[in-house]
């Protein structure tokens, strides 16, 4: 782990992983929470965390760079669910990467539980974690001009749903009709970091809304 300083009041942290960085992010969390870290904001990213408005980012940074972070624990919260068609044009490119017929692409995304690792490039976008490692896929070699909003793509260990219409390189596996970002709901953001997430086939969740379930 190396801690870095961003400025007079931020540290950004390095570490190894992406699990690392959701362990981090979680104990960072609960830290705050008890009341033992003031800090402004926390912000998870692929291989870092950013904290923001801290009073003594020195003190923080040496702690930090010797301390044992337990892995995250499993989210309690309920999942998020999201209605998707299995009909996007790099399917069956996908498909082929992973060795198998395109129903089992939709199969395989739909029976996997996501997390929200973290959250960026555009308002209310989150990169999921879930699938195994076999099933990273790359980037499109020529990123597309325009992906439309509710688009569901994968690249790498991510998937994603595009929040808005914009340029975008992912493989597009599905569409969904849930709206990821809207600045009149609170939160605007359908999904946060540690948000649990899975896909339904359209025809076992109703179309047009994302649902909450327990499990």
């Amino acid at each position: 782990m190396r801690a870095l300083p961003v400025g007079d009041d931020a540290l950004l942290v390095e570490v190894a992983s992406g699990e690392e960085a959701q362990a981090l992010h979680t104990e960072l969390l609960r830290r705050r929470g008890e009341g033992s870290l003031s800090v402004r904001e926390i912000v998870p990213a692929a291989r870092t965390v950013l904290l923001d408005g801290l009073a003594d980012p020195a003190r923080l940074a040496a702690e930090l760079t010797t301390a044992e972070v337990p892995p995250a624990p499993p989210r309690a919260r309920d999942v998020v669910e999201l209605p998707v068609r299995y009909d996007g044009p790099d399917l069956a490119d996908v498909a082929a990467h992973w060795g198998v017929a395109p129903r089992e692409v939709a199969r395989i995304h739909a029976d996997t539980e996501f997390s929200v690792a973290f959250c960026g490039f555009a308002p209310g976008f989150g990169y999921l974690t879930g699938l195994p490692p076999r099933y990273d896929v790359p980037r499109r070699a020529t990123p597309r001009t325009a992906v439309p909003a509710g688009a569901v793509a994968l690249a790498g260990p991510y998937t994603g749903v595009y929040p808005r219409s914009s340029p975008g390189g992912w493989q597009l596996i599905g569409t969904t009709d849930s709206v990821l970002w809207d600045h009149t709901r609170v939160p605007a953001a359908l999904l946060s970091p540690g948000t649990r997430v899975r896909f339904v086939p359209v025809g076992s969740a109703p179309m047009g809304s994302a649902t909450v379930g327990n499990s």
